[in-house]
């Protein structure tokens, strides 16, 4: 016999497993890279039109706040590449079973945000 099924769902009581929220991270980051590509151009054409648009650019990037943005977009970047590989890996068929794909969510999650803040130590 089937259990009867919830008349809501409350999304703030559900507790998704590891690689489900991996899974949700892995959308977000990409739709937001994908969102980001016009002002990510535009700040590349920018900084190449002249030596004082780049030192501009350079000058803004330069603030505190910008520079938590880059760290943010390169966790975005790292976060969907190795989920991207992860997903690559599952899709061949390996470590498709429950242990595997728990460590390899961890080791999404430990890698991107290792290599984040490497790369935030260097850029600040």
């Amino acid at each position: 016999m089937s259990r009867p099924r919830p008349k809501y769902l409350n999304l703030f009581r559900i507790r998704l497993p590891l690689p489900g929220i991996v899974s949700i991270m892995h959308r977000i980051s990409g739709a937001a890279l994908f969102l980001l590509i016009p002002a990510l151009l535009y700040l590349l054409q920018l900084s190449l039109e002249s030596p004082q648009t780049f030192a501009v650019l350079k000058s803004l990037f330069a603030h505190p706040l910008a520079k938590l943005f880059l760290i943010g977009l390169a966790w975005a970047y790292l976060h969907h590449l190795c989920a991207g590989i992860r997903y690559l890996a599952l899709d061949l068929d390996y470590g498709t079973d429950l242990a595997a794909a728990r460590a390899s969510a961890k080791a999404v999650l430990v890698v991107s945000l290792g290599i984040t803040l490497v790369i935030g130590a260097l850029l600040w």
